[in-house]
């Protein structure tokens, strides 16, 4: 009796007719991606605002920033490790976006942090714009900015202080998303 209760319990029922297909990889959702933005948002305090776009081009991946309410003078600019800017002081955001271990440096160094994109300088009404072509920021792959953040900080980036640039406090914030359509 006991071994007939046994083989009924191991007994195989058909499985339900569902279909389940694995969601495509990272790589290939962002090999189509031609371009990507973060609308940067004041950090508690702050009055820092603008936007971030980020375009695939032949030699890399085009940076153009505006932004305003700043002070006079450098602030710096980086990509951080997380896409979160819900703490007030946008500390959410997590360190400089560092796949390789590189120690921190400015845009144009031998070495690197992936995100270090060194300073913004803002004019004398609080406005700075760049426009530069990154090398080593992707849109795919271990070098992928999206889902990351952009942090402006409230002071120059001394571009030699490790691990961050001593760039102070974090002045606005912006996750980077891909742009529909692009």
């Amino acid at each position: 009796m006991l071994l007939l209760i046994n083989l009924t319990a191991c007994q195989t029922r058909p499985a339900p007719n569902v279909s389940v297909t694995a969601p495509p990889s990272s790589s290939v959702l962002a090999a189509g991606i031609r371009a990507a933005s973060a609308q940067l948002n004041p950090t508690q305090g702050s009055t820092v605002r603008g936007k971030v776009s980020f375009t695939r081009v032949e030699n890399g991946i085009r940076v153009v920033a505006d932004v305003t309410g700043l002070t006079p003078g450098p602030h710096g600019f980086h990509v951080h490790e997380k896409g979160d800017c819900s703490a007030a002081d946008g500390s959410s955001a997590g360190a400089h976006f560092n796949p390789y271990g590189t120690p921190h440096g400015d845009l144009h160094a031998d070495q690197r942090h992936v995100g270090d994109f060194g300073n913004l300088v803002a004019d004398n009404s609080g406005t700075a714009h760049v426009d530069f072509v990154d090398v080593r920021i992707a849109f795919e792959g271990l070098a992928s900015i999206l889902g990351k953040a952009v942090i402006v900080h409230a002071n120059p980036d001394d571009l030699v202080s490790q691990p961050a640039g001593n760039a102070g406090p974090r002045a606005a914030c912006g996750v980077i998303e891909p742009v529909p359509g692009h």
